[in-house]
């Protein structure tokens, strides 16, 4: 337990969850730009080139599903670290009637949303 008898203690470990979860977010983004740009290359090659061929590199793929489930991870990890923390919280620390599970839920949410997200983009390739 912390002893602080602070609320502020709450609402700056939610603070610091939202900045992760907004974190998870921008790579889940990013992955997700880094695939999709992959394949419009792919595309604008066949357009100007008209080789015909060929199969999409994997790499930009890889990289980007691998962003996507970093973030995923992150997402995952920051909410069970927040969750951790509020265990070790006191009464005195928490506002009556305060909904303690938005944060969390809502970043597990964006954690499962991820792994959608990258099986969305397996079969692409």
């Amino acid at each position: 337990m912390s002893h602080l008898d602070d609320p502020r203690v709450l609402f700056a470990a939610e603070r610091t969850l939202l900045a992760w979860q907004r974190t998870s977010l921008t790579l889940m983004g990013f992955g997700f730009l880094i695939e999709r740009f992959g394949l419009f290359v792919h595309f604008m090659r066949l357009q100007t080139l008209g080789d015909g061929g060929g199969t999409p590199s994997a790499v930009p793929h890889l990289i980007g599903i691998g962003f996507v489930l970093t973030g995923t991870v992150t997402a995952a990890l920051s909410a069970l670290q927040h969750r951790r923390l509020l265990r070790t919280l006191g009464p005195n620390e928490i506002p009556s009637r305060y909904w303690l599970s938005l944060a969390p839920v809502t970043t597990a949410l964006t954690a499962v949303l991820g792994v959608v997200l990258a099986i969305y983009l397996l079969p692409t390739h």
